[in-house]
């Protein structure tokens, strides 16, 4: 799988876990303490996001980043 795939496929699982917990990208930005516009750009798989903030971002979904990154 290639680079762009696995982006994509972190984005489709952050927003997945966001939407099981019924929040808009704004309210989940503000919890996790990220940028809203950055959010979507990770949700969008445009932007190699940095482990801190995946941890930011695991940690707000109560996952692990391993959970996250999944790729089935």
């Amino acid at each position: 799988m290639r680079d762009k795939k696995y982006l994509e496929k972190l984005g489709e699982n952050i927003a997945n876990a966001r939407k099981k917990m019924n929040l808009t990208q704004e309210e989940f930005a503000e919890k996790s303490e990220i940028d809203r516009s950055s959010l979507a750009r990770i949700e969008s798989g445009k932007v190699n996001s940095t482990i801190n903030k995946l941890r930011e971002i695991a940690s707000a979904l109560n996952m692990k980043i391993e959970d996250l990154v999944k790729v089935d």
